[in-house]
C-alpha cells in the first residue's frame, strides 16, 4: 500500500500553482492582444468617418462661406473612396502582420499590378483608354484603374468594416468581463474590509458570493481572450488568403495577360520597325543601283552604234553595280534570317558570327539538337548586338560565348573582359534584346561592376526537336 507523503503533496501544489501562472500569464497576454485588436480595428473606421464628415461639414458651411465650402465638399467626396480603399489595404496589412506575429501564419498577398503606359511617336502616353502628355498622370490613370479592377482591394475595403466588426464582437466582451469584473471585485473587497464588523451573516455571504462571480468574471475573461485572438486570427486568414478566395490564381492570371499582352506588343512594334527597316535599306541600297542600272543600260544603248568604247566602260560599271546590288541584296537577307542559321543551326551560325567579329570570341555550344526557329532567330540576333557592344563600348579585349540547354530551359551567356557598367537603361540596344527575349517569355540578366568583367545571360525556356546531343568547341 503507497503512503503520499509530503514530497508528493508539495510537488502537486507546485505545478497547480505553476498552471496557475501559465493561465494568468496566458490570459493577460491575450487580454492585451484584445486590446490591440480593438485598438488598430477601431482606427481604420474612426479615419473613415472623419473624413466622410468633411462633405457634410462644408456643405452645412456652403450657405455661409460659398464657393470654398462647395469645393471642399467636392474634394471630400472624391478623397472618400480613395480613404476607403487605402485604409482597407492599410488595416489588411496590419492584420496579417499580426496573425504572422502571433501565429507564424503568413497570409499571402495578391494585388493587381498597374500596368505600364505605352509612348507613341508623338511623345503621348497611351493607357489602353486615353492619351496623357505627362507619363505620372498615365501612372495614376493605371494606378487607379488597378485598384478599382482589383478585387482584392475591394475584399480590403469590406475587412474594414468586417474586421472591425469581428474585433468588436470577440475582443470586446473579453476586455469588458476582465475590466468590469475586475473593478467590481476590488470595490466589493473594499467595501468587505471597511464595513466587515457591521455586516450581518446574510449580508456578508451575499457580499462574498458577488465577490465570487466578479472574480469569475475575470477568470472567464482571461480564459477567453486567448481563444477570442486566435478565432479572428482564423477569420482574418480565411478573409484575407487570396488562395481560399480563388484571388491569387486569378491575380497570378491576370498579371499573366497583362504580360503577355506588352510582350506581344513589343513583338508586333519590333516586327514594324523591322520592316520599315528593310523598306528603308532597299530602297535607299539595292532598288536605288538597280535604277541607276536601268539608266545606264539605257545610255548603253544609244551608244553601241555612235561610242562603242563608251558603251563598253559603261557597261562595265553596270556590270560592277550589279554584283553590287546583289552583294547589298544578300546582306539584307542575311539580315532577316542567316541562311547558315537556317541550314546549319544557332551553333554553326554563332561560329560564323564570332569569325567576322571584331574581337576574339571563343564558342562553346552545348545542345541536345535545335531549338524552333523563332527562338534560334531571336537568340542568334541578341548574340549579335552583345557582340556589337563588346566591340564598341566595352574595351574589351575577349569575348566568351557559352550556349546550352538544360532542363527546358536554353541559356546564353556572353561573357567580356571590358571595364564593365552595362545597363539597359544607357541603351547599346539591351532594351531591345530584353523586348526579344521577352516575347518567348525568356529574361536577361547583367553582372556588370566597374572594371569589368561583364556576363550577360539570356535565358529562354523551350524544348528541343531530338534527344541526339552534340558538344562542340571553337575559338574564333
Amino acid at each position: 500500500m503507497a503512503v503520499s507523503g509530503p514530497t508528493t503533496t508539495a510537488g502537486g501544489a507546485h505545478e497547480r500553482i505553476e498552471e496557475a501562472r501559465r493561465f494568468v500569464r496566458a490570459g493577460v497576454k491575450g487580454q492585451l492582444r484584445c486590446l490591440r485588436l480593438v485598438v488598430q480595428a477601431g482606427l481604420g473606421p474612426a479615419a473613415l468617418l472623419a473624413v466622410a464628415l468633411v462633405p457634410l461639414v462644408a456643405l452645412e458651411a456652403n450657405t455661409q462661406h460659398g464657393l470654398g465650402s462647395l469645393l471642399a465638399f467636392a474634394v471630400g467626396v472624391l478623397a472618400l473612396p480613395a480613404a476607403w480603399f487605402w485604409l482597407g489595404r492599410w488595416y489588411a496589412k496590419r492584420s496579417r502582420d499580426l496573425v504572422e506575429a502571433w501565429f507564424g501564419v503568413r497570409i499571402p498577398v495578391a494585388y493587381r499590378r498597374a500596368a505600364e503606359p505605352q509612348r507613341d511617336e508623338r511623345g503621348h502616353w497611351w493607357t489602353g483608354h486615353s492619351y496623357h502628355s505627362r507619363l505620372s498622370t498615365a501612372r495614376a490613370e493605371l494606378t487607379v484603374r488597378s485598384v478599382l479592377g482589383d478585387p482584392a482591394s475591394w475584399r480590403d475595403g469590406l475587412w474594414l468594416i468586417g474586421g472591425a466588426g469581428a474585433a468588436g464582437v470577440l475582443a470586446v466582451p473579453c476586455l469588458l468581463l476582465t475590466l468590469v469584473g475586475g473593478g467590481a471585485a476590488i470595490a466589493l473587497v473594499q467595501e468587505l474590509l471597511d464595513g466587515y464588523g457591521y455586516y450581518l451573516d446574510g449580508d456578508l455571504r451575499l457580499v462574498l458570493f458577488q465577490i465570487g462571480l466578479a472574480l469569475a468574471a475575470v477568470v472567464a475573461g482571461l480564459a477567453l481572450a486567448p481563444r477570442a485572438v486566435r478565432l479572428h486570427a482564423d477569420w482574418t486568414r480565411r478573409a484575407l488568403d487570396p488562395d481560399r478566395a480563388g484571388l491569387q490564381s486569378k491575380a497570378r492570371l491576370t498579371e499573366r495577360v497583362q504580360q503577355l499582352t506588352e510582350t506581344r506588343a513589343d513583338a508586333v512594334g519590333d516586327q514594324a520597325a523591322e520592316l520599315r527597316r528593310i523598306e528603308r535599306d532597299l530602297h535607299d541600297g539595292a532598288q536605288a543601283r538597280l535604277v541607276a542600272i536601268g539608266m545606264t543600260l539605257g545610255t548603253i544603248e544609244h551608244l553601241m552604234d555612235t561610242d562603242p568604247p563608251a558603251a563598253r566602260a559603261l557597261l562595265s560599271e553596270a556590270r560592277q553595280s550589279s554584283a553590287k546590288a546583289l552583294q547589298e541584296l544578300r546582306d539584307l537577307v542575311r539580315g532577316i534570317h542567316p541562311p547558315v542559321l537556317a541550314e546549319r543551326g544557332l551553333g554553326d551560325a554563332v561560329r560564323a558570327l564570332a569569325m567576322d567579329s571584331a574581337l576574339p570570341v571563343d564558342v562553346c555550344v552545348s545542345l541536345p539538337d535545335r531549338p524552333a526557329a523563332p527562338v534560334e532567330a531571336a537568340v542568334y540576333f541578341s548574340i549579335c548586338e552583345l557582340l556589337a557592344n563588346a566591340a564598341k563600348h566595352s574595351g574589351a579585349d575577349q569575348v566568351w560565348v557559352d550556349i546550352l540547354h538544360r532542363a527546358g530551359t536554353l541559356r546564353v551567356t556572353v561573357t567580356d573582359d571590358g571595364h564593365g557598367v552595362a545597363d539597359p537603361a544607357r541603351g547599346s540596344g539591351l532594351r531591345g534584346i530584353e523586348r526579344r527575349l521577352g516575347t518567348f517569355d525568356g529574361v536577361l540578366a547583367i553582372d556588370s561592376t566597374s572594371g569589368g568583367p561583364t556576363t550577360i545571360t539570356l535565358e529562354l525556356p523551350c524544348e528541343l526537336s531530338s534527344p541526339r546531343t552534340s558538344t562542340s568547341f571553337a575559338k574564333a
